[in-house]
This record gives structure tokens, C-alpha cells and sequence, in this order.
């Protein structure tokens, strides 16, 4: 069944092309293709083009087929295009010419908008919900090691003091900033695009206010031509928000691959989070952090290439859009995958102490000792070559008992309560419960 289906074939290896993986990936958008069917039924009462009678067999239906698709048993049949396609289908099966009715003022174009926007309005609450837990797992150990040193390093070379409370803190606080472009994007997916058809309205009254309230949108896309030009936008704009978790994670996963290897030896997994070499006995190998690592190096990708499928295009709709939910819609899992490995492995994880108390690290006490004479009185240049001098005679003995930094952020401060309110700020900038409230009262 193809909705577009006007009597004529299609040649069968173009079919196979055009259609590519849709029916796959749309599986993914049946609930939501219900539940913009739903709104837009309900809608169509509202404006005349269904009878009350139409609405009342309507709704059961739907339905018991949005129960069916979060149950996991909605299936696209051979021979049927897409997820729009099915719905219809099945809708006419049980209802006959009453389910033909329901694409009346739409087109698939902006069904697969309004689609995109309500899948990802959930994956996002989804992501939401993983980058808390890593969030509150990072400042829980931060709290815990705030007063373990822990060598800093520029170019890779012993630095300065740090500690795994500044350490486990910064990556927290990364995630404060890396939600505050999530929250952007959520406001680009929150807008209504249905009711734009196929990128120049409808000549039906429809009522486009009243199913952005329905589906519990926070505004409209109005300009119907924007709200095709939209397709790919909003994709790239989450994909960039994607990206940045991705990138903290993978940095965090870098670090710790390094943390763990011998010549480091600042933290430990249980041996049940490692695994072995087939060939060498004493192997203990990181490969949850190195997969970690690629896994999120790879999402990280994801915004480059739907630019490279969306930057040429004109206005209006392309075929093109379809190959983004290639990329798209299976990225959501595997990042929320991620993050809830990061967050197992780091609650598993142990901190080695004392690790400054090696003679290898005491040249990271160096500012330590420049900054106490400056305390003293000394000049600070001064200060800083009178110890540059014992470091290259061989005798500087720096005082490693003592790290007093006391600024905000610092080793001795770290503002975990500062960063945890950041978070809570724009975690409260979501509209997760007014989005969940809408999508309640149409399913029940």
C-alpha cells in the first residue's frame, strides 16, 4: 500500500531503493505517528471534516494500535511503504472508509515532521534522564575524592596538584554546559509543524493552534514553507547538542584508558569490567572505555553528515531528507547506551590514593612553593627563579603535606553545590511535564 498509489507500478528495484530502510526505522515512529493521528483526528471534528460518529469509532481504534506499538507488536507489512501507510491501513481494515478520512489536510510530509518532532521529544526526555544519573554519579565521587591528589598535566607532562574531586567535578559540570544546548535544541524540536502539508498549507480550515496544544508543543512552526525547511534542521541542531555529550564522554573514556594503564595507575576496575589477551596471562584491558571511546567519536560525526545531505538543498521537499533518519534515529540508543555505561563503570570504579606521595610527582609542587614565598614577601619572579634554580641543581624538597587552594572551583572549593544548581537550572527549562501530561490525555 502506497499512499501516493494512483493505479500505476513502480519498476521493483526502484521501489526497493526509494523505500530503503523506511520500513525498519519507521517501527520506531509508529506511537508517535498515532499519536499525531489522534490530535489531528480530534482536530478534524473540531474544524467539520469528521462527523462525531467518525471520531468515537476513531479513537478506540487508534488506540488499541498505539497500546500495540509500545507493546512492540506493530508491525509494516510487505508491500506497505511506511509507518503512515500502515496506520491507514489498518485503520480502513477495522473501520472501512472511516479510516480513509484521517489523512484529510495532511500530507506525509508533515506527518513524518510531526513524527521526527514527537520521536524526538522523547528520546531527548530519554537522554535527559541518563546525562542526571552520570551527573549526580560524577559529583557523588567528586564528593567522595576531594581531598585525593591527583598529578594535572599540560602537554602531557606533570603540571600542578589537581585531585579526583576537581577531576570527576569537571566532567559534571561539563554536562551542565552540554544540556544548555540540549535545551536549545528542544525548544527548536517543540514546535508544531503539522497542518503545513506538504510545505504549503492546506485548503481545509484547519485548526493548527489547537493541535500544538494537544500534542503538548510549547509553540507553532507557522511559516508553512519554514516548516518543511525544517526537516533536517532540527535534526542537525539535536545532532549537535548529541555531539557534545558524545565529546564529554569520549574524553572522560580517554582519560580513563590512560588512568588505568600501568604507567599511570590511578584507577582500577573490577576485574568483571575488564577482559583478557589471548595470549598474554596479566592482561586486564580497558575495552569498555575504548569502546566508549569510538562509540562517541563516531556520534560525535553525526552532525557533519546531515550537513553534507542537507547543504545544497532549496527550499521545499527532497527525497534526500529520508537518508537522515538513517543516521538519526538509531544515534538516540546507542548515546543513551553510552551514558548509562559510563555511569555503571564510574560507580564501579576505584580511586588509588596517595599517588603525589611518589618522588616522581614532587616537581608538581613547584608553583606550591613559588606561590608560599610570594605569601612571604618575595617578588614573584623572583620567587619563581629561585626555585627553578633548586630544580635544576637537584635541590628542590617542595612541602607535599599541604595544597591550599581556596578559590571557587579550586582544589580546596570545589562548588560542586554551585554546578549541581547550573544543572538543576537547566534541567527546569525543559517542558518534560507539560510535553507528558498532553501525551497522557490522549492516550487515555
Amino acid at each position: 500500500m502506497k499512499l501516493w498509489d494512483k493505479g500505476t507500478g513502480t519498476d521493483k528495484k526502484i521501489e526497493l531503493f526509494t523505500i530503503g530502510k523506511d520500513r525498519e526505522l519507521d517501527v520506531f515512529l509508529a506511537p508517535f505517528d498515532i499519536i499525531g493521528t489522534i490530535a489531528h483526528s480530534m482536530m478534524l471534528k473540531k474544524v467539520g471534516l469528521l462527523s462525531e460518529d467518525d471520531l468515537n469509532a476513531l479513537l478506540p481504534a487508534l488506540k488499541d494500535l498505539y497500546k500495540e506499538a509500545k507493546e512492540g507488536n506493530f508491525r509494516i507489512e510487505e508491500g506497505v511503504e511506511d509507518v503512515h501507510s500502515q496506520v491507514e491501513l489498518e485503520l480502513t481494515r477495522k473501520l472501512g472508509d472511516v479510516g480513509k478520512k484521517v489523512h484529510s489536510g495532511r500530507s506525509r510530509n508533515d506527518q513524518v515532521l510531526l513524527d521526527l518532532k514527537l520521536f524526538t521529544r522523547h528520546k531527548i526526555m530519554e537522554i535527559a534522564g541518563s546525562v542526571q544519573e552520570l551527573f549526580k554519579t560524577l559529583q557523588t565521587k567528586s564528593d567522595e575524592h576531594k581531598n585525593d591528589l591527583l598529578p594535572g598535566y599540560t602537554h602531557l607532562q606533570v603540571a600542578m596538584p589537581s585531585s579526583f574531586g576537581l577531576w570527576f567535578g569537571a566532567y559534571a559540570e561539563s554536562l551542565t554546559d552540554d544540556m544548555q544546548l540540549m535545551l536549545a535544541a528542544w525548544k527548536i524540536v517543540n514546535q508544531n509543524p503539522l497542518g503545513a502539508a506538504a510545505g504549503y498549507g492546506n485548503s481545509f480550515p484547519l485548526d493548527r493552534t489547537m493541535t500544538t496544544g494537544l500534542l503538548g508543543f510549547d509553540d507553532l512552526s507557522y511559516n508553512v514553507v519554514y516548516a518543511q525547511m525544517g526537516r533536517g534542521k532540527m535534526e542537525r541542531t539535536v545532532a549537535m547538542a548529541m555531539s557534545l555529550i558524545a565529546g564529554t564522554l569520549s574524553r572522560l573514556a580517554m582519560d580513563a584508558c590512560l588512568y588505568m594503564s600501568q604507567n599511570f595507575g590511578f584507577i582500577r576496575l573490577p576485574d568483571d569490567f575488564t577482559t583478557g589477551s589471548s595470549i598474554m596471562p596479566h592482561k586486564k584491558n580497558p575495552d569498555v572505555f575504548e569502546l566508549l571511546r569510538a562509540r562517541c567519536n563516531k556520534l560525535t560525526d553525526m552532525p557533519q553528515q546531515i550537513a553534507y545531505i542537507t547543504g545544497n538543498l532549496p527550499s521545499g521537499y527532497f527525497r534526500d531528507m529520508q537518508i537522515i533518519k538513517e543516521i538519526f534515529i538509531p544515534a538516540f540508543d546507542e548515546l543513551i547506551s553510552c551514558l548509562d555505561i559510563m555511569t555503571l563503570a564510574l560507580k564501579h570504579m576505584e580511586v588509588v590514593r596517595n599517588i603525589m606521595n611518589n618522588e616522581m610527582y614532587k616537581y608538581a609542587f613547584s608553583v606550591e612553593e613559588v606561590n608560599r614565598r610570594v605569601l612571604k614577601g618575595v617578588p614573584f619572579r623572583d620567587a619563581y627563579k629561585q626555585v627553578g634554580l633548586e630544580i635544576e641543581a637537584g635541590k628542590f624538597s617542595p612541602d607535599t603535606s599541604r595544597v591550599e587552594h581556596t578559590h571557587e572551583g579550586s582544589i580546596g572549593n570545589l562548588c560542586n553545590d554551585k554546578i549541581r544548581e547550573k544543572m538543576d537550572a537547566v534541567m527546569n527549562g525543559f517542558s518534560f511535564g507539560k510535553v507528558e501530561a498532553a501525551i497522557e490525555k490522549l492516550i487515555t
